[in-house]
This record gives structure tokens, sequence and C-alpha cells, in this order.
């Protein structure tokens, strides 16, 4: 069972939390995947709840996000961490992780992509906006400390179709 709330409602736990770590869900062609994350934001833009996240082109998820145009986020509101370990150091090209990581889906309410079951807090997205990071616009030492191999982030900016907490 689930609750809908306010795409805002949680705020203050989202920035805390999210620094710890929450899931990234994709699903094309049947197949599902899930990164960890700890960067991000839930804003306001457009005239429409937003959540920005950030994806590295490298990664086997960027390659779903664009394909599919969607993706949800679950932000555990319980200790995770293994599973967020185990998401964030394996690729979804070679492994299953949702297996590896002992993890189910529950289907998405608004998009066909599935969020992480008894996690917590759930944002279904739809993206409406992707920008490339551009190294010549980024201060220095953020180039220095985050992007000394040069592999920049993407941002996708998802309108949040609908949030959810876990019951």
């Amino acid at each position: 069972m689930s609750k809908e709330v306010a795409y805002n409602e949680y705020a203050n736990e989202i920035t805390e939390i999210l620094s710890k770590g929450a899931f990234l869900t994709t699903e094309v062609d049947g197949v599902v995947n899930t990164m960890t994350i700890a960067w991000g934001s839930v804003g306001f833009m457009w005239g429409k709840p937003v959540f920005m996240a950030m994806v590295r082109p490298s990664r086997f998820t960027y390659q779903c996000i664009k394909k599919s145009g969607q993706f949800t986020i679950s932000i555990p509101f319980k200790d995770m961490s293994a599973a967020l370990g185990i998401c964030g150091s394996q690729s979804g090209r070679d492994t299953d992780k949702l297996a590896a990581a002992n993890l189910t889906t529950v289907p998405g309410k608004k998009i066909s992509t599935p969020v992480i079951a008894d996690c917590g807090l759930h944002y279904e997205c739809k993206v409406v906006y992707k920008q490339e990071m551009s190294a010549e616009l980024l201060a220095t030492d953020l180039q220095e400390k985050w992007y000394a191999s040069g592999n920049y982030h993407t941002l996708f900016f998802g309108e949040i179709l609908t949030t959810y907490v876990d019951e």
C-alpha cells in the first residue's frame, strides 16, 4: 500500500537522505535497472514539480533513460546501505542488480518504470529536459574535485508525475 503525497512534503528529509544514497530506476524493453545516486534535487520549474538527476554518459542507466524518457527515484526511509552499495558499484550491463541486492519492485502508477518496493518515498518522472555539463561553465575547484577524468554528468530534469510513500 502507498499514500500519495505532495512532491515537496518530505523536502527536508530528502536532502539529508539523498546524500547517503537513493535508487534511480529505469526500465527499457522489459529490463529493469537501478543505480545508486547521491546527488539530485527536487524543485519547481516550467510550472511543474521536477526531480533533477545527474547521470554520467558512461553509465548503463544513461542509455536506458535516453531510450525510455522516464525514471523513478526511491528514497529509502530505512537502512538499505548494503543494497545501495551493490547498486552503486556494479553495472547493469553485466549484472542483474535487483537480484544481487535482493531488491524487488512495484509497478509504477503513472509510468511503466517500477519503484523499489518497501523503500520509503517514490517519485515517478518523465524527462522534460536534459543538459550535458560543460567544463568551461563549471567552477575550477569542482572540476578538479569531481571531474578530473573528464567524465561529466548529464542533468536529466524529470517532471514529477506522482509522489507517494509506502505505508
